[in-house]
């Protein structure tokens, strides 16, 4: 007899589908157990409204939630980026697997890069730590940009390029990796220019508390120097106080010394959206071992920004 299908909520979009099959197929394969995608429509999915007004990003994550603790699904994937930093008692993220490319991408008309686009461009992007950080790099590199804010899917926003409406769109490499269509990125954004959103390329693989079977057989997708990163981003997010619509960009990477992997430095940004003031830090230390110290990184990184004024620019919600 074969064991019942597992059910793995994912949302509807391409993209979800794309990674949440990844997912499944990785699962299947640790527990030898069939993999059913439940599709599940969220608030995010249907709303019209911009993300900054309708609660950040976590209105993606918030039905998923839902199905997990009615049953209706044994576990969930979501985009690592769009979960809310505080984590319900009753669920359990069992497996961060290996990170896809955390960098921002640029696709623009005639296969320009940012520093050739035209006086006065007009980029599209939904995300006001984007917006921060291309404001400030236009500021200092003496260019004329207009950033746009724009929502929809991937098709959605590239077909403003396409239709000529707007010069670029960003978007996250990861997404554009995972759906095949990398081919169309005319320009990837240097985290030095760009630093991405907090566990921007990872997926957090959810499961209720309880499951301790489901938990241990998850666990073998984790992968440890990932989760350490993102928990440190996750946590500067976190000590900041700033929600998923904030502009706050985080990026921990690891430093090889020859062949091994000791020190973990970790990149903090936060910034007005018309990019006139940035607070922009890092540290460097030991690989964090423990979840308490990944977590105390990102908070040492977060008190150092608040010190430099980063409060005072968390206020800003994209109107």
């Amino acid at each position: 007899m074969t064991e019942k299908a597992l059910r793995l909520g994912t949302r509807r979009s391409k993209l979800a589908l794309a990674q949440s099959g990844q997912v499944a197929d990785a699962v299947s394969q640790v527990t030898g157990r069939p993999v059913e995608l439940v599709e599940i429509t969220t608030y995010g999915d249907v709303s019209r409204e911009h993300l900054a007004q309708i609660g950040g990003t976590g209105v993606f994550v918030a039905a998923l939630r839902e199905a997990l603790a009615r049953g209706e699904v044994d576990f969930a994937v979501h985009s690592l980026k769009d979960l809310p930093t505080t984590q319900p008692d009753a669920l359990v993220v069992a497996a961060i697997p290996v990170r896809e490319d955390p960098r921002d991408v640029m696709i623009t008309r005639e296969g320009l890069k940012l520093t050739d686009l035209p006086r006065g461009a007009r980029i599209g992007t939904g995300s006001p730590r984007r917006m921060a950080q291309l404001n400030a790099y236009a500021r200092s590199h003496g260019m004329e940009i207009e950033t746009v804010p724009i929502r929809g899917n991937v098709d959605t926003r590239i077909g403003y390029v396409r239709k000529g409406e707007l010069d670029a769109v960003v978007l996250a490499a990861a997404g554009m990796n995972r759906i095949g269509r990398s081919d169309e990125v005319t320009d990837f954004l240097s985290v030095d220019t760009i630093l991405p959103a907090p566990g921007q390329g990872a997926l957090a693989v959810e499961c209720t508390a309880d499951n301790a079977d489901l938990i241990a057989a998850l666990a073998e997708l984790d992968d440890p120097l990932t989760r350490a990163a993102v928990t440190a981003e996750r946590s500067l997010l976190a000590a900041l106080e700033a929600g998923c619509s904030a502009p706050v960009g985080a990026l921990a990477d690891l430093l090889p010394d020859g062949q091994v992997v000791k020190e973990m430095r970790l990149r903090g940004v936060v910034g007005s959206t018309d990019g006139a003031t940035l607070v922009q830090l890092s540290t460097t230390g030991p690989v964090p071992e423990t979840h308490e110290a990944a977590t105390a990184l990102g908070r040492e990184l977060a008190t150092e920004m608040l010190a430099q004024g980063a409060a005072g620019l968390m206020g800003e919600r994209a109107h």
